[in-house]
């Protein structure tokens, strides 16, 4: 199956679509999701992106993040995706959405308005080794703290979300 991506303006108005693949080679701007879930010790659930991925292999990252498919809400492809890479689902509520590119050592580019949605459970994951190689729990400051010490260990994006998701707990 071909995967396309939703090519959006800087305002996501959406201006077509192109394949994945080739989307991340030409570097334009498409739509994206990220989604952080939640237990109720307020430990966010990270995970380690498999060996395998295209971009940012084994890096830890968000819960679960990825591209809305044409047609398809973001809240939608949130829910879909949390399903698919982590193997659960919980209510989701959109926080915010931000811009941003950056280009990786393989010569793709992701230049992506980022959906970001939050969503809190207790139930573990069950995680689907074609997307995810391993998961864990983390306090947001032990997370500040790794962050600080390794961030290479993190994908660009995810260290893009850190610094705003204190401030969107407060008004959940």
């Amino acid at each position: 199956m071909v995967e396309e991506v939703i090519l959006v303006d800087e305002n996501d108005v959406a201006i077509g679509v192109m394949e994945k693949q080739q989307a991340h080679q030409q570097g334009l701007l498409h739509r994206a999701i990220s989604v952080l879930v939640f237990n109720t010790n307020g430990e966010l659930l990270l995970q380690q992106r498999a060996a395998h991925k295209y971009h940012s292999p084994l890096l830890w990252t968000n819960t679960c993040c990825s591209h809305p498919r044409p047609g398809e809400s973001t809240e939608n492809a949130a829910t879909r995706r949390l399903i698919e890479e982590m193997g659960m689902s919980t209510d989701l509520e959109k926080k915010w959405s931000f811009t941003y590119k950056t280009s990786f050592e393989n010569g793709l580019i992701e230049h992506e308005f980022d959906h970001v949605y939050f969503g809190h459970t207790d139930t573990p994951p069950n995680i689907n080794p074609e997307e995810v190689h391993a998961y864990r729990y983390i306090t947001l400051a032990q997370l500040e703290m790794e962050l600080a010490q390794v961030p290479e260990k993190f994908t660009y994006w995810f260290k893009l979300l850190i610094p705003h998701i204190s401030k969107h707990l407060l008004h959940s």
